[in-house]
């Protein structure tokens, strides 16, 4: 499986037209043929057409990002869609006049677009509001006001501390742990072991934002539905890495950030429409009891949801290079140009984090998580590391000197950190490529951290 490689400027040309027309979809067979005249029989991943859609890594600065896991840059078209909102429609929605219309439609387009990241049944199942942890808090408040009875809610000890801090503040709740095995994940057998009838909520990451370890959620929610309750995942870091699907998953409920995929900062909530019907949520009197509005309490940033409508677009069109069975000759549903889009990258990201498992056992760093070349299919390239007598600051700021970002710390993860024997104020160092890496940048990496390694 690999895209198809094109020159630059053809590729971004007709990307862009793309983009533009997606709601046209008579006109794409004509454009993606024509791409398809550009076709170089090299069977690779065309990163540097890639890398031409982001202005930040085209600004001659010879800067490497990987400090992605804290926002990915952002392509030339998630600009071009957050300013056409604001140049040409910046005002609120829901009036009878043209331009407020159109912010109507801008968000029902971001909606539909975002369903079909998510795989929802329904689009009015996504929700927008102002990032993740607001969304995790809102459902958590709710789901505090059912509990009964059944109110034991499992939450790990590998997630984000936003998904686990937001649950520990419910009152009436009895809190059971799931806890990471020494190999750096969750394992299905050790939840089995935890849920009761009594189970109310299974709250867990489906990517660890520091150790870049997936755990299986599917099992996880067959095992949650089992016991008779409801799974929560956090899908935040795993959204640039994979395909999502939200009914393949079988979860009740998913939160997610655009920030990671390429996106502005904004956060996205996704439920069962059933569940959401029922959950007892803050509203204003005007606001209907039903989904999406019942959870979007406020106005949100409308700009950011236009760019993160064009950011699924963007994931689209590298579908749309894409060679194998899918030659460019008809015209597949948006939904199966995501799932090409994103298991390309999850093939070439699998060769980023071999090589930087490469580098760190050239090194002698201490790799937190999976670090077995045979299980790199259950990660993604975000790695925390340490080098032996070296404090991970000087680590940060050694690197920092030779234009590479990283960082360092406790990656908003203390109790990981206490359960991996670390510090939390001094913490690891953290290295997050996504698809718009290079091998390249992973060797000038290699350069620096093997002189402080030696030093």
């Amino acid at each position: 499986m690999a895209l198809l490689t094109v020159p630059v400027l053809v590729y971004k040309l007709y990307a862009h037209d793309i983009l533009a027309n997606t709601t046209d979809t008579s006109k794409w067979k004509i454009r993606m043929n024509a791409v398809s005249l550009a076709e170089n029989s090299a069977e690779q991943f065309p990163i540097q057409s890639i890398r031409a859609f982001f202005p930040a890594l085209n600004r001659g600065e010879d800067f490497v990002f990987f400090d992605n896991a804290a926002g990915a840059q952002v392509p030339q078209v998630v600009l071009d869609a957050i300013n056409k909102h604001l140049l040409l429609n910046n005002v609120q929605r829901g009036g009878r006049y043209a331009k407020s219309q159109e912010v109507d439609a801008v968000i029902a387009r971001a909606r539909a677009s975002v369903a079909l990241l998510l795989n929802a049944r329904y689009a009015c199942e996504i929700a927008f509001g102002m990032n993740a942890t607001s969304f995790i808090r809102l459902v958590s408040l709710a789901i505090g006001k059912t509990l009964a009875e059944r109110n034991e809610i499992i939450v790990t000890d590998m997630d984000h501390e936003a998904n686990i801090a937001t649950w520990l503040t419910l009152e009436n709740a009895n809190f059971i742990w799931w806890k990471m095995r020494d190999d750096g994940n969750l394992h299905v057998e050790d939840l089995q072991a935890i849920v009761s009838p009594r189970t109310r909520l299974v709250a867990c990451t489906v990517t660890s934002n520091a150790l870049g370890s997936i755990v299986d959620v599917a099992a996880a929610a067959r095992i949650a539905h089992q016991a008779g309750g409801e799974i929560f995942l956090d899908c935040v870091h795993y959204g640039p890495h994979g395909p999502i699907d939200v009914q393949a998953f079988d979860c009740d409920y998913l939160v997610c950030s655009g920030y990671k995929i390429f996106s502005p900062h904004m956060g996205f909530l996704w439920g069962r429409r059933e569940l959401l019907q029922t959950l007892p949520t803050f509203r204003e009197d005007f606001i209907p009891d039903e989904p999406p509005g019942k959870i979007e309490a406020g106005t949100f940033i409308y700009e950011n949801v236009a760019g993160m409508d064009a950011a699924v677009k963007y994931l689209e069109v590298l579908a749309m290079g894409h060679g194998g069975d899918a030659k460019l000759n008809s015209v597949k549903s948006r939904r199966d140009n995501i799932l090409h889009a994103m298991n390309a990258i999850r093939a070439y990201e699998e060769r980023l984090s071999r090589e930087l498992l490469r580098v760190f056992k050239k090194v002698g760093a201490t790799v937190y998580g999976i670090c077995d070349s045979e299980r790199l299919h259950e990660r993604v390239p975000t790695f925390c590391f340490n080098l032996p007598g070296v404090h991970p600051a000087r680590v940060t700021e050694t690197l920092a000197d030779a234009g590479i970002g990283v960082r360092d710390g406790h990656m908003y993860a203390p109790r990981l950190m206490r359960r991996l024997g670390v510090a939390p104020d001094s913490g690891v160092v953290r290295v997050s490529l996504v698809h718009y890496n290079t091998l390249e940048e992973i060797h000038r990496f290699e350069h620096v951290i093997s002189h402080l390694s030696h030093a």
